[in-house]
């Protein structure tokens, strides 16, 4: 797994938590981090990545049209791209949306949310991590929401009892915490991400078993990390000092498609990723998936999905009105 530590490392992830959240039964509520929540510990990131810490009691969670998800106390969910979403202490419960109910911290604390119907008590962190990296081809490829029993392993105890102290002292007003708990969240991250792949079956041909091989691991995490860099097969062999030809062999055998043509497939989805949510000019995102002028993006572009990315992204827009 040295190669997914290396590719989460280089992710250069910062962060914070913003919210402390006590609920009672029943109790529905729709979230989503938004921009403005990260400035009090860091400039705005390009991306986002939200999680959600069960302290005390339970609640489910729903993103998009996934089922629902249990998680308990002492439990962390993430999602890696910040979608919106719902939690709540049962299922089909009307959702308010949250920003209606937090109360601004006036001595520098954590923002508080205080609502329910009186029953069950539930207590969740809500905090965020983020990074500026132009592309995020890495978090593209994860699932929408991972959850993590955070005491479990080795270091699970260890990880949770400073998670905890750092979040008191933060929600009594002191300065010291943020720092510590961006570290630990990151930490927490690299393990829910760990243990998901951990559980993903070996097949050939797939992200996670590429991963596995510590080879194609290598060269994914540098392909992941540096997507815009004019890579060659020979410079990412190069790289991992193996030759030319076993490289080439292995990463087709293992993940079921030549390297340079994996890497253009990446810079596609991230293009498109790109070209839907955000308002980055076509030159902007050609140059940092990887392309040197707006022409030779647009031409390529246009062989993968039949249209210029001007024309996909109109179409993607007026579908989504």
């Amino acid at each position: 797994m040295d190669a997914l530590l290396d590719m989460l490392r280089g992710m250069r992830l910062t962060g914070g938590i913003f919210l402390d959240a006590e609920f009672t039964a029943p109790w529905s509520i729709s979230a989503q981090i938004r921009p403005q929540d990260c400035v009090p510990f860091t400039p705005v990131p390009r991306h986002i990545i939200a999680y959600h810490y069960v302290i005390a009691g339970h609640c489910l969670v729903n993103v998009g049209e996934r089922p629902p998800l249990s998680v308990e106390s002492g439990q962390l969910v993430v999602l890696p791209r910040n979608d919106g979403h719902i939690l709540a202490s049962a299922p089909n419960l009307q959702a308010v949306n949250v920003r209606r109910l937090v109360e601004p911290a006036p001595d520098g604390g954590l923002a508080k949310v205080v609502h329910g119907g009186g029953g069950e008590r539930t207590q969740i962190l809500c905090g965020f991590l983020g990074n500026d990296l132009s592309c995020n081809a890495f978090v593209a490829l994860l699932p929408s929401v991972l959850k993590l029993d955070v005491a479990d392993g080795a270091s699970g105890g260890w990880i949770e009892s400073n998670f905890r102290f750092a979040a008191q002292e933060l929600a009594d007003g002191r300065a010291s915490s943020p720092a510590m708990l961006a570290k630990l969240a990151e930490l927490l991250f690299m393990e829910a991400v760990r243990r998901w792949l951990d559980a993903q079956p070996p097949a050939v041909g797939t992200w996670s078993a590429g991963m596995r091989d510590p080879i194609v691991g290598r060269a994914l995490g540098l392909l992941h990390n540096q997507i815009a860099r004019r890579w060659t097969t020979e410079d990412l062999a190069r790289e991992i000092a193996v030759s030319r030809s076993a490289f080439a062999e292995r990463f087709t055998r293992v993940i079921g498609e030549p390297p340079m043509r994996y890497l253009a497939r990446q810079r596609f989805e991230q293009a498109s990723v790109r070209l839907t949510d955000s308002a980055d000019p076509i030159a902007r995102i050609a140059f940092e998936v990887g392309y040197e002028t707006e022409a030779a993006f647009n031409r390529a572009f246009r062989r993968e999905y039949g249209v210029p990315p001007a024309s996909w992204r109109r179409d993607r827009l007026a579908g989504k009105a």
